[in-house]
């Protein structure tokens, strides 16, 4: 369904970020894009969705391709009007509408208008707290609760892929298990293909199917989530496993991770 070919992209002109990124996301799957921080994760996302320019960033180099046409350089609203949908990170709720009135907001590229009442009535399935919070102002939500109304506002849309940023950002360790159950239902109940970029690589990888780490702009490891699950460097680095037991990933030199995975 989609494909990035030697991506490249610049900001400011001058600072390379994507380093020649080449991934693909097939039709109905979960694929997760992990990393560290300035890895180029969001970066790769925005490239796809069209939201470069808002930074100064523009792709120089490579393509991006969805169901086989190229999208770059397409308008954001065009984009999400052909089936992509990125949810940011941080939510970015309109936080003086109510949960209602955000909801409808996702639908505002969508043509055929017969269809939202049941959308809505579906999201309120998925999220039940939505239902029970409609006339609230979104401001007032909690961070869980904002992040199900991203997702939510998302799904109505209709989109065929979703791009998630860091869906787990700031969220209790329980809350963060219930929306990525709900993810994992979207996908497959909705049949909605999903790129997921987490830091939490332990519960990405538990609902991907497929998965890329992300290194200074490139991908420098990629296999099928159980494969990542048993790689030695993705347990050691990302899932604070080694062979002496947990440890934290702020004791892991940075060099040791570029060594083994650049040399």
């Amino acid at each position: 369904m989609l494909e990035l070919n030697s991506v490249e992209v610049l900001y400011d002109d001058v600072i390379l970020v994507l380093r020649g990124l080449s991934l693909e996301v097939g039709e109905g799957h979960i694929v997760a894009l992990l990393g560290s921080n300035g890895a180029g994760k969001t970066t790769t996302l925005k490239a796809i969705s069209g939201l470069l320019d808002v930074e100064d960033g523009e792709v120089t180099d490579g393509s991006i391709r969805f169901d086989g046409h190229e999208i770059h350089g397409r308008s954001p609203d065009r984009i999400v009007r052909e089936g992509i949908f990125q949810v940011l990170e941080g939510r970015r709720v309109f936080e003086h509408l109510t949960v209602h009135e955000n909801l409808l907001a996702g639908a505002h590229t969508r043509s055929e208008r017969g269809r939202v009442p049941a959308d809505l009535d579906r999201v309120y399935e998925y999220f039940s707290r939505l239902g029970e919070r409609r006339q609230q102002q979104a401001g007032y939500l909690s961070g869980g609760e904002q992040q199900m109304l991203a997702l939510g506002r998302a799904l109505m849309a209709r989109p065929r892929l979703m791009l998630l940023d860091e869906p787990s950002l700031g969220l209790a360790p329980l809350l963060v298990r219930e929306i990525f159950e709900i993810i994992r239902r979207i996908n497959e109940e909705e049949g909605t293909t999903i790129l997921l970029v987490e830091q939490n690589a332990r519960i990405a990888l538990s609902i991907a199917d497929y998965g890329y780490v992300m290194e200074g702009g490139r991908v420098v490891l990629e296999g099928s989530a159980e494969v990542l699950r048993e790689n030695e460097d993705v347990r050691e680095f990302y899932l604070g496993l080694s062979e002496i037991g947990r440890r934290s990933y702020r004791d892991v030199k940075h060099y040791r991770r570029r060594k083994r995975w650049l040399s």
